[in-house]
């Protein structure tokens, strides 16, 4: 992995923290303290829903900060790219709050829960929304990288870095495959919405990526012999 040396935050960077800030806040200004047990009940709901969803916006933080520490780019195609991922942030936080909450009411049978999900039309759109996001967080992402590669003699990058940024490239283009893939499910297979089937396709991620990940372990081995 190329870690750049210690430097200033670049103003894309800084300006791209204050937008994850910002997502971040939205997410947790719509819980309220509780009044009593049952409001507390149903808050337990928003908690946990939170959880899962903050979770989503660092990983994808933890992607965006790792590829800035890794390339100082600073060009028109890497702010366009970066303003689309952001935007994209900003705008998917409530759908994206929305699911979380669905996904733990799924689990947890709290009244608060129900009238989330009235039709299987309605959940179709669901998942089409948030597919949608999925695929731009990522397809912004796998760009990102794709422009770096194509940088890589200005950037000063060895063979094996080019290979890393190639190798990374592919990876997002790992989750834009499975997140077409929800899309199409939700599209064409009424029965697979019964089971929600164009959520948990998601779960295939940790396999294809497990895969990924020991394909690019054995070329980096071999880039590594031949240096």
């Amino acid at each position: 992995m190329k870690i750049k040396n210690i430097r200033d935050v670049s103003r894309i960077e800084a300006f791209s923290d204050g937008v994850f800030a910002i997502s971040a806040t939205l997410l947790v200004v719509s819980l309220e303290v509780p009044q009593n047990f049952d409001q507390l009940t149903e808050g337990l709901l928003g908690f946990i829903a939170f959880g899962f969803s903050f979770a989503a916006l660092i990983l994808i933080w933890s992607l965006h900060n790792q590829f800035f520490r890794r390339y100082d780019l600073q060009d028109g195609i890497t702010i366009v790219w970066n303003s689309v991922l952001l935007f994209v942030v900003l705008f998917y936080v409530y759908p994206l709050k929305y699911i979380s909450i669905g996904f733990v009411s799924s689990f947890i049978k709290l009244n608060s829960a129900s009238g989330l999900i009235n039709s299987l039309s309605e959940l179709r759109q669901l998942f089409l929304i948030y597919g949608a996001g999925f695929i731009a967080v990522f397809l912004s992402f796998a760009l990102l990288y794709n422009h770096a590669f194509r940088k890589s003699t200005e950037l000063k990058l060895s063979p094996l870095e080019k290979f890393e940024a190639r190798s990374t490239f592919f990876s997002m283009l790992i989750y834009v495959a499975v997140g077409m893939f929800s899309v199409i499910l939700a599209l064409t297979w009424v029965g697979g919405l019964h089971y929600a089937l164009p959520g948990w396709i998601y779960g295939v991620l940790g396999l294809l990526h497990y895969f990924h990940s020991r394909r690019y372990k054995i070329q980096k081995q071999k880039l590594s012999v031949q240096k």
